[in-house]
C-alpha cells in the first residue's frame, strides 16, 4: 500500500512569516515614532524645577502659625536639596554666611541649667499649626530624636553622633577656663546655625530659625558641657 508523504505546504508557512515580519516592522516604526515624539517633548531640568516648585506652592496653605513662606528656601536649603552636592566653593560660601548669622551669648555666658537642658532635649513640641505662638519659649529642642545624650535615656535616634560624655571627652573640666572656650564657641555656633561647620547639615538651625532663644540654648549647652551634668558624670 502506498502511503501519502506527510508534508506542510510551503504556502501555509510563508504567509504567517510574512505577516509576523510586517507586524514587527510596524511595531518598530511605531516605537521609533513614539520615542522621537517623547524625546522632543521632555521638559528641561529648569522647567521641571519650576513645575515642582509650583506644585509644592499649590499644595500648601497658611494654617495657624504655619505660613506658606516656610517653603521658601535660602541659599543653603536650595543648594543642599539639589540632586547634586554643592560645589566646594558653594559649600564654603554657605558655611561663611551661616557663621555670620551666629549671635554670641550676651555677656559671654554660655551655660545655663543642665536640668532645664534635659527637659528641652526630651521635648519635641513647637512650631506646628496647632501651637498658639511662634515664640521659642514654648518649643523643645528634641535632641533625643537624633542623638544619644544621657545614659539614663534608652530611647534615642541615631541620625546624629552620640553626645554622651560630650564635655568629658573634649576635656572640659572647667567651662569658665580659657582652655574650654574653643569648645564652648564651637558648640554654641553649631546649635545656633549648624551650617556654620557643615554646609548641608541635617541638624535644625535652632538659633537662626528662632526655634530656641538664647536662654534655652544656654540650658542645652549646660546639659552637654557642665561637668555636673549626668551626661559627663556617668
Amino acid at each position: 500500500m502506498n502511503h501519502p508523504t506527510l508534508h506542510t505546504p510551503q504556502r501555509h508557512v510563508r504567509a504567517p512569516v510574512r505577516r509576523l515580519r510586517s507586524l514587527a516592522l510596524l511595531a518598530a516604526t511605531a516605537a521609533a515614532a513614539i520615542t522621537a515624539v517623547g524625546c522632543a517633548s521632555i521638559p528641561s531640568p529648569k522647567e521641571l524645577d519650576a513645575q515642582a516648585a509650583a506644585m509644592i506652592k499649590a499644595a500648601f496653605r497658611d494654617q495657624g502659625i504655619a505660613k506658606v513662606d516656610r517653603i521658601q528656601q535660602d541659599l543653603a536649603q536650595s543648594a543642599c536639596s539639589s540632586d547634586k552636592m554643592p560645589a566646594p566653593e558653594a559649600m564654603q560660601k554657605i558655611m561663611q554666611e551661616a557663621m555670620a548669622t551666629v549671635k554670641w551669648p550676651e555677656g559671654g555666658k554660655y551655660l545655663g541649667d543642665w536640668r532645664e537642658g534635659e527637659r528641652l532635649a526630651q521635648n519635641g513640641r513647637g512650631m506646628t499649626w496647632t501651637d498658639a505662638s511662634t515664640e521659642p519659649k514654648g518649643n523643645g529642642a528634641q535632641c533625643y530624636n537624633c542623638h544619644q545624650i544621657s545614659k539614663a535615656e534608652l530611647s534615642y535616634g541615631s541620625l546624629g553622633p552620640s553626645l554622651y560624655q560630650y564635655g568629658k571627652l573634649r576635656g572640659v573640666s572647667d567651662p569658665s577656663s580659657p582652655a574650654a572656650e574653643p569648645i564652648l564657641k564651637y558648640t554654641w555656633a553649631k546649635i545656633w546655625n549648624s551650617n556654620a561647620y557643615m554646609a548641608c547639615s541635617g541638624m535644625p538651625r535652632f538659633g537662626h530659625a528662632k526655634l530656641l532663644n538664647e536662654d534655652q540654648i544656654r540650658h542645652v549647652m549646660a546639659l552637654l558641657l557642665d561637668p555636673k551634668s549626668p551626661v559627663n558624670t556617668q
